[in-house]
């Protein structure tokens, strides 16, 4: 395998495991895409230096498992700042909603 290529993987895990980021953020610091970055993870990783490849997946792996609440969380800020741009206010006396 390349040293370039074997530097930009380990530099990717680096990133990676500093921060606790997901796989997206990393493909945005190093700019290539999501893909590459797994298939590093995947692929690549093992071959240069398994002690990491092993903290690597243990993190892909959570990052996996918390997905669902990530996509919430985003979901959620979507509709608190269209709630902010245009709130519906309860109106006091008839119950009614009101713009």
């Amino acid at each position: 395998m390349d040293f370039k290529i074997q530097r930009r993987v380990l530099e990717e895990a680096k990133i990676f495991l500093q921060d606790r980021s997901t796989v997206r953020e990393v493909a945005k610091k190093v700019s290539v895409s999501k893909s590459t970055i797994h298939k590093d993870f995947v692929e690549k990783l093992p071959l240069i230096n398994n002690d990491i490849y092993e903290e690597v997946s243990a993190l892909l792996n959570y990052n996996k498992n918390v997905r669902h609440i990530r996509g919430g969380e985003a979901t959620k800020k979507v509709f608190e700042k269209r709630q902010a741009k245009n709130p519906l206010i309860l109106d006091e006396n008839n119950g009614q909603l009101s713009l």
